[in-house]
């Protein structure tokens, strides 16, 4: 605290008095606590300038300088700083990068890897929170918007209506029209699936909100509407949650034509590890609802047949091995602890019984790291990135990549390139950065990459250029 005082004391000897005197409380305490790294003057120095809008470190910048981050040096100021006056500070940062740029930054046209110089296009724009992408062919692709619109994009074009009679979503908080998945036999059966909130009925008396939990439909599309509707996954009414975050949502289908699909913990911990209740699990069944008799909780008395693993607390990404058929994901966890999990059948992945994170205020959820008989994640992210959206990439454009996962992060606004050996992370490569929320990455039928970015609501589409180290 002396060695912060007297840093202040130099910085008026050098700025002069009058300095002082035209500053806010929250500028003086900008300068006495940040300025010595980022800049007296928000130019930036040790550490770079705080006003140029990019966050390095995700967008929590409360959290950042709250709780520190240890890794680069910064350190907590929880101690020194209360709530407001962190506050404070966040909100007189966010003010002097409106001044230093009134207008976003645009996109650049490429981006640099350590194999490829990559092109940035823009595949869609004018988007609304977009959550997901997946492709109906190589012509056709379908986004989710949250608040509850299906976008057609047809020849690179996205078409200006969405598709008319989707089902009725509760967009609040995190939840909303979320994934999309075409069948793996789409061009036999046409089928699309969807995955949402689902509201069970309006409030009542005294309550704020009605209850709403993760559903799973099934349709076609004609003439630019959503048809033939069938509910393949309706948790039991009793299950349905007043909480409006942690809704999981993603959709994969592995080899053998089962769905997984993901419901976070819907913001009951301890829930996830009860076997009657659907959320904090990755549930199984067969494209049609029906529930395979080979789940593991299948015959075990008061277990939801459908759970194929649990112990998860947000899981926003799904993906399947291209090769081996298994299924991965990656989940949110709580302030730090963000984890990637190969998905085994009926095993218990510890939330919140064993994390590498803490509660937002900064408290322990557990002690423990370990448990017997709960699965350690093949690799965590600490502090979180908000892992949300995660493909293998299966395409042509990109040799070197194949079979590399691509995991994005919403908060740190990044999609890394993860070289996975076996059941092992070998190497994290960010390839994408401070662009926007990732919220989706796939392969698309052409070989490029598809990264869904909220904040801007745009999908930008990533080809190679040169292979830097081709002769």
């Amino acid at each position: 605290m002396k060695k912060m005082c007297y840093l202040f004391f130099c910085l008026l000897l050098t700025y002069g008095s009058s300095f002082a005197q035209d500053t806010s409380e929250a500028q003086q305490q900008y300068v006495q606590y940040c300025g010595q790294c980022h800049g007296a003057q928000l130019q930036g120095g040790n550490a770079k300038s705080l006003t140029t809008g990019i966050w390095n470190h995700g967008s929590s910048q409360f959290r950042n300088i709250k709780h520190g981050i240890t890794h680069v040096g910064m350190p907590a100021f929880k101690d020194l700083l209360t709530d407001d006056q962190i506050k404070a500070i966040v909100t007189y940062l966010k003010e002097e990068a409106k001044k230093a740029h009134p207008e976003p930054p645009p996109l650049p046209d490429q981006l640099l890897s350590q194999d490829y110089e990559i092109a940035l296009d823009i595949f869609a724009e004018g988007l609304q929170i977009p959550w997901a992408i997946d492709f109906i062919d190589a012509n056709h692709a379908l986004i989710t918007e949250r608040p509850g619109r299906l976008r057609l994009v047809t020849n690179g074009q996205l078409q200006p209506d969405p598709i008319s009679g989707t089902p009725k979503v509760i967009h609040e908080g995190q939840g909303g029209l979320m994934d999309v998945a075409i069948d793996p036999n789409y061009a036999q059966n046409g089928w699309i699936y969807l995955s949402y909130s689902h509201l069970l009925r309006e409030a009542q008396g005294e309550e704020r909100r009605g209850p709403a939990m993760t559903r799973i439909v099934r349709g076609h599309i004609k003439d630019n509407a959503w048809v033939d509707e069938q509910v393949i996954y309706e948790a039991p009414h009793e299950t349905y949650s007043t909480s409006r975050h942690h809704y999981g949502s993603r959709i994969v289908f592995d080899p053998q034509g089962y769905l997984y699909f993901s419901i976070g913990d819907r913001g009951a911990s301890k829930q996830a590890q009860d076997l009657s209740r659907p959320n904090g699990k990755i549930h199984r069944i067969h494209t049609d609802g029906k529930v395979p008799t080979d789940n593991p909780f299948y015959n075990q008395e008061g277990a939801l047949k459908t759970i194929y693993s649990y112990g998860h607390r947000n899981p926003q990404g799904l993906a399947v091995h291209p090769t081996t058929g298994r299924v991965w994901d990656t989940e949110h966890g709580p302030m730090g602890g963000d984890e990637l999990n190969l998905i085994s059948k009926g095993k218990n992945y510890g939330w919140p019984e064993i994390t590498y994170g803490l509660n937002y205020s900064g408290t322990i959820v557990t002690e423990f790291v370990r448990k017997e008989g709960m699965e350690q994640p093949n690799y965590y992210w600490k502090p979180s990135i908000a892992a949300c959206g995660l493909d293998f990439y299966r395409g042509d454009l990109f040799p070197k990549w194949k079979g590399k996962l691509m995991a994005g992060g919403l908060s740190y606004e990044v999609m890394s390139l993860l070289n996975v050996e076996t059941d092992r992370v070998m190497h994290e490569e960010v390839v994408v950065k401070s662009l926007g929320r990732v919220r989706d990455v796939t392969t698309g039928p052409d070989g490029a990459i598809y990264v869904v970015l909220n904040g801007p609501g745009t999908v930008i589409r990533l080809t190679p250029i040169l292979d830097r180290f081709t002769k």
